[in-house]
């Protein structure tokens, strides 16, 4: 039974408002001249709708501040190397602390970047490798050495004491010729060295003048000539004797000597060096170093890959996208093309001469049989195999259709030199305790815990190495704290969720250990399951008591009980928006009778779906049969996904939610449909595809960085709004075209500002300033654009209108009144059906809760839920086929429970069109509302990749095994 109430572990008994942040007369982006208190040694939880003013709150007024004021007091020279951040609008800051913000967006897309370069660990690791790491010679697995004539001398008395030993060291010859033989005997004469041992048998300097080629032994190669230094007893009491000797050795050996010694009667040898090279295969490694082991240094990174760990070929699953089809059928996709005829007719000649039947599924031919087709045959040269065709390709990429054609066939696959490594062989045959770098990198963050925790070092290397592990301890602590502890090191930072991401950078400062510091994040509890939010907590409460002040962004009801201090912004989002409405502890927050926030919590407002199909049966023809999914850390799973229903897979962090939706549902969709796609999981079958048209995936990727872009602009209704401008008689009359009414292109745009409104004045050390372009006077258009006018608004008008007020203003033509004009010929008319096409993408825009941006609001200063709710307004604007298959990752994200409510609606209605809506979430107010529910784990990682549970929610609440089915059962006990 999951209690009533969640305790605060964190909550201080007094806060002392007179040490605190203080900020007043804050105008940024849609706040209304607010004014806010943080005190200083807090947990403060901001909250509220989406487009309230959260961000603008915490992100460009907050962490803004404190890191302008930071950078501000460095020097000129450091400044001109970070990033220039613009003052906030606010009248009066005080109790500012230095910030850093830690943002739910996972923008990193480079291939290098992993887990381990993201948490500093991989450079720790490459530190200690090359301080206290073993090399081991890649041939026969000795250690490399590199030995001193002391170590010389005490290894040889342990083995050859009291023996007659001979002392000698390799001649290198480095012409082959006699008469350079006789010139190097000339000069060992000198030198006095007259003996020589070749292929075990001692000879004179004459024999060595004179040797012939394959003289000898030749299974022993006889051309290894080995010159005799000394010839002694080896004994304590000539200790000095043989350490001349060896020296001797070494310095014209090149740092390599051989001792050797009768044994039973058979001549043994033991070699030496005092190089960094395996005397035995006389292989020479690099001494290592930190570089050594960074796959983003040349002097690590393996030379076929360039340190990627994959490389870019044919890809035969592209080639061979069907293999239940027969070669008759069409199996090898580029041969099925009219210009490729010829190769087909004489693939059809070697399938008759080698008995190949051409009427059974690729799959179900012999392996000898396959490869024959692929790789051809030595011995008939009359037939163009597959790799003889790209291969034929590949000279032509001069031609740009050959490019094209190729560039369809080409796909990522693991680096067969590296084996996906990403490092040099010298690299990984260094070594700790049997491990190399790359093997310790595919370990799981616990697993790495163990590793370190049970390695056992010498005295000496556990005191170069101690504060290197003392390090690396931490640090893998921090992120097992934060529930990564199934992620491993060479995990790729552009698979990661946002919340993974976040999370990384929660530990990264943890480890850090900074005090007095402002720290403002964004929805940490993105990516995390319900069970693991009291850790989160526990965790930012540690990072407060060290004395740091916490400012969070979060809408999850267990965060805002847990805080300190609650600031609520509302009562809605945009200009309706940008005010406080409660600020204080959660149990005043009742008495807010303005809050969303309240009224949820307090069960006047909830959050229930209309028209749900809760259905238990599956129909075979509706739905995706997924057979034996193995991708990651999935484990063979089989399960059933009906089609026109929503799904919602759910699951611990690391169950596997994410590879199913990503790697084997849409992945391996796109190669269905012979598109280019990356990480493509492995997966037996998946049988129904046919069911589904396309399959639309709208993750948390941002919609778009640059001013220019905005809501019409982003659903296409800025197009139709340009057209009514040109169509009005004025327009006409001066011969303008739509294109005059875009600030994106030279025509009507102000030149001045190139249609920006603004312009950029550089300050070198300093933020750059922007000013509203004199030309313009902030319009972004020429004056005779703007004297072009729509039922009394020009172009800039039009954009400044909020989206509702824009439903009413366009729909205004489709009415008698504006059919009475147009027989008049009056300007209101002039958009037609125009006006009709941007009504139906407005109000898709107010449907999903929108409707109190302005039309021109620029892109960059939305919010994370409104950009994720603008991205599904797009998708419904243009979704007029049926059948399509929407994947979603975690839509409530930056969402309060106000505008989940216009999410299920937006959802409901691709439902009602015939679509299919499958998507991640951890929000119960989500799941509870789902048709069918997938459940993974029943833990992260390696114990997790399972089916705990597939089928209605009802059936969730009774799984035993299920840690959703726990949580939902008590959220809802809690708020129902």
């Amino acid at each position: 039974m999951v209690t009533t109430h969640v305790s605060n572990p964190i909550q201080k008994s007094k806060i002392e408002t007179a040490d605190a942040i203080i900020l007043k007369g804050i105008r940024t982006h849609n706040l209304k001249n607010i004014d806010v208190t943080i005190p200083h040694g807090t947990l403060t939880v901001i909250t509220g709708v989406s487009g309230s003013g959260k961000s603008s709150l915490a992100f460009n007024t907050l962490y803004a501040e404190g890191r302008r004021r930071y950078v501000e007091s460095l020097s000129a020279y450091s400044r001109q190397f970070l990033e220039r951040i613009e003052k906030p609008d606010l009248d009066f800051v005080s109790g500012i602390l230095p910030a850093i913000a830690i943002e739910v967006k996972n923008v990193i897309t480079n291939a290098r970047s992993t887990v381990g370069t993201q948490t500093e660990l991989n450079d720790y690791l490459r530190l200690l490798f090359s301080r206290v790491g073993v090399t081991y010679c890649s041939s026969c697995g000795k250690e490399v050495k590199s030995d001193s004539p002391t170590s010389i001398l005490e290894k040889a008395i342990h083995k050859f004491e009291n023996h007659q030993v001979t002392v000698a060291f390799p001649l290198f010859l480095e012409k082959n010729s006699r008469a350079f033989r006789r010139q190097m005997c000339s000069e060992l004469e000198r030198q006095g060295f007259l003996s020589f041992l070749v292929s075990g048998k001692q000879v004179g300097l004459e024999d060595i003048r004179n040797w012939k080629k394959g003289n000898g032994d030749r299974q022993s190669s006889p051309e290894r000539f080995l010159v005799i230094v000394d010839q002694l007893e080896l004994k304590q009491t000539n200790r000095s004797r043989f350490l001349d000797s060896l020296e001797t050795a070494l310095q014209y050996g090149k740092g390599s000597v051989s001792i050797f010694s009768q044994e039973e009667g058979k001549l043994s040898e033991k070699k030496f060096s005092s190089r960094f090279h395996c005397a035995d295969c006389n292989i020479e490694y690099r001494l290592p170093d930190p570089n050594s082991f960074s796959f983003n240094s040349p002097l690590g990174a393996c030379p076929e890959c360039q340190g990627f760990g994959r490389i870019i070929t044919i890809d035969q699953d592209l080639v061979i996208p069907n293999p239940s089809l027969s070669i008759s059928e069409g199996a090898i996709e580029p041969w099925t093309k009219p210009s490729a005829s010829w190769e087909f007719r004489k693939l059809k000649q070697f399938c008759r001469r080698k008995h190949i039947p051409m009427d059974v599924p690729f799959s179900k031919l012999k392996e000898e049989e396959r490869k024959w087709i692929l790789k051809g045959l030595k011995e008939d040269k009359d037939y163009f195999s597959v790799r003889d065709f790209f291969e034929y390709l590949e000279k032509k990429t001069y031609k740009m259709h050959v490019r094209i054609f190729l560039s369809k066939y080409r796909g990522f696959q693991l680096c067969p030199k590296c084996h996906g490594t990403r490092l040099k062989p010298e690299a990984l045959a260094v070594k700790i305790n049997r491990n190399n770098m790359a093997q310790l990198s595919a370990l799981t963050i616990e697993s790495l815990q163990k590793f370190f925790g049970s390695l056992a070092l010498s005295e000496h290397e556990l005191a170069i190495a101690e504060s290197i592990l003392s390090e690396i301890k931490n640090r893998l602590s921090f992120l097992t704290e934060v529930g990564l502890g199934y992620l491993t090191l060479d995990r790729l930072s552009r698979t990661l969720s946002g919340g993974e991401a976040q999370r990384i950078h929660l530990a990264a400062s943890l480890g850090s250990a900074l005090v007095d510091t402002l720290y403002v994040l964004d929805e940490p509890s993105v990516g995390l399951h319900e069970r693991d939010n009291a850790l989160l907590i526990r965790l930012l409460g540690k990072l407060r008591n060290l004395g740091n002040t916490v400012v969070v962004v979060e809408h999850d009801r267990t965060m805002i009980e847990a805080a300190d201090q609650i600031i609520d912004l509302g009562p809605l989002g945009g200009e309706r928006g940008g005010e406080i409405v409660f600020s204080g502890p959660f149990s005043e927050l009742s008495s807010a009778r303005n809050s969303c926030t309240a009224r949820y919590f307090q069960g006047e407002l909830k959050i229930e779906r209309n028209g749900k199909t809760q259905s238990t049966k599956l129909q075979t023809d509706k739905t995706l049969r997924v057979v034996k999914a193995q991708a990651h850390n999935l484990k063979e799973i089989s399960v059933e996904i009906p089609l026109q229903q929503f799904v919602v897979i759910t699951g611990v962090s690391g169950s596997g939610k994410s590879t199913f939706l990503y790697d084997i549902l849409y992945a391996n969709y796109q190669r269905f449909r012979g598109r280019p796609a990356q990480d493509i999981g492995k997966v037996d079958k998946i049988e129904g595809f046919k069911n589904i048209q396309d399959t639309l995936l709208v993750d948390q990727s941002p919609i778009g960085k640059t001013p220019r872009s905005n809501p019409v602009t982003y659903v296409k209704a800025f197009d139709q709004i340009r057209k009514i401008f040109a169509r009005t008689k004025e327009a006409k009359m001066r011969h303008l075209e739509p294109g005059h009414f875009s600030f994106n292109v030279p025509g009507g745009r102000c030149e001045q500002c190139e249609g920006a409104g603004v312009e950029k004045i550089e300050m070198h050390f300093l933020a750059d300033m922007y000013v509203t372009c004199e030309a313009c006077g902030g319009s972004r258009y020429q004056p005779h654009i703007l004297e072009i006018r729509y039922q009394g608004k020009n172009i800039r008008d039009v954009l400044d209108i909020t989206i509702e007020e824009a439903l009413i203003f366009f729909s205004a033509e489709g009415g008698s009144a504006s059919r009475q004009e147009s027989r008049r010929g009056s300007p209101s008319a002039a958009g037609g059906k125009g006006g009709e096409k941007i009504c139906e993408s407005l109000s898709i825009l107010s449907q999903v809760g929108l409707g109190y941006l302005r039309l021109g609001q620029a892109a960059p200063t939305l919010s994370g839920g409104e950009a994720q709710r603008l991205k599904l307004a797009a998708e419904l604007s243009h979704a007029a086929s049926e059948n399509l298959l929407y994947l979603f990752d975690e839509p409530t994200t930056g969402l309060h429970y106000y505008d989940i409510a216009f999410l299920l609606s937006a959802f409901e209605t691709l439902l009602n069109r015939g679509h299919s809506v499958c998507v991640i979430e951890h929000n119960m107010e989500v799941i509870k509302c789902a048709d069918y529910v997938i459940d993974l784990g029943p833990e992260g990682g390696e114990s997790g990749g399972e089916v705990i549970y597939a089928g209605s929610v009802d059936g969730l609440l009774k799984e035993p095994r299920s840690h959703t089915g726990r949580a939902l059962r008590g959220y809802l006990e809690r708020n129902h």
